[in-house]
């Protein structure tokens, strides 16, 4: 169940790499950041017993080319290739959804305009600072960290990030700290980040979700967390905040941001136990 069967979507604008395991009902997951179809490699094989998993390249990384220049990326036209997806592989089920990071950004904006479509979508810390009660000092940082790509480089700007975020300031966030599950990915995610900080990071950051289209989905959505992330408000706190706007609250998961790199198994338990 861990080989998967890849194939290619064409979309407007682009061509998406997916990849597909298992069997069962379709679980879609979405990367984030600069991550690709392999960010869920570790957590496939315990979803595959039960799930067809679905994970992708979204366009403008990796596999999945686009038909011209990168310019600013945006939700809805992500949403759209997600949707697209889903009306190939799962025409006449719902689905399920896990994105991470900007991926869940994503599948928000998709559960808000496809509800129909969806039996659960779980929204693992969505960096939507305009739902923060004070945004400005986070999107000065994001802008920041844009900036500071444009100026010095990739390595500049990533260790701006995380010092930002709160991590160590000589951390440089390099891809070699991948775990060796998704060390295949590596090389991809690196050449990745240039087209991630300068058009993904601040107009998804940027972007404001369907809050009253979600209230009325509530019932399938599942704003997630990570435990680790509590001290990083740009993180831990739009999933939080989007929990008490629909009437319910956060779900925590294991690790950080990047729990289903760091705790692959018990993340995907999880997971499951929650879809």
């Amino acid at each position: 169940m861990n080989e998967p069967t890849t194939g290619t979507l064409d979309v407007p604008g682009a061509t998406l790499h997916y990849e597909r395991r298992g069997r069962g009902p379709v679980l879609l997951l979405i990367p984030g950041g600069a991550a690709d179809a392999g960010l869920y490699a570790a957590m496939t094989g315990d979803l595959a017993a039960r799930y067809t998993v679905v994970s992708y390249d979204p366009r403008g990384l990796s596999r999945s080319r686009l038909d011209g220049p990168v310019t600013d990326q945006r939700v809805e036209v992500w949403s759209d290739d997600a949707h697209r997806l889903l009306e190939l592989l799962s025409p006449h089920e719902e689905a399920s959804v896990l994105g991470s990071s900007s991926g869940a950004i994503v599948a928000l904006d998709l559960l808000a305009r496809h509800p129909e479509r969806l039996h659960r979508v779980v929204a693992h810390e969505p960096p939507l600072l305009e739902l923060l009660p004070d945004p400005a000092p986070h999107r000065a940082l994001f802008a920041d960290v844009r900036e500071t790509f444009r100026t010095q480089g990739v390595g500049a700007a990533m260790a701006r990030f995380s010092e930002g975020l709160g991590g160590r300031p000589d951390d440089d966030g390099e891809v070699t700290e991948l775990p060796p599950e998704i060390q295949e990915m590596a090389p991809r995610m690196h050449a990745n980040l240039p087209v991630f900080l300068e058009h993904i990071l601040c107009p998804f950051s940027g972007s404001a979700p369907d809050v009253a289209a979600l209230r009325r989905a509530a019932g399938r959505l599942v704003p997630a967390v990570g435990r680790d992330s509590r001290p990083q408000e740009a993180l831990y706190g739009p999933a939080t905040r989007l929990a008490e706007m629909i009437g319910g609250k956060a779900v925590e998961f294991p690790g950080g941001h990047l729990g289903c790199t760091e705790y692959p198994k018990e993340f995907a338990q999880q997971l499951l136990d929650v879809l």
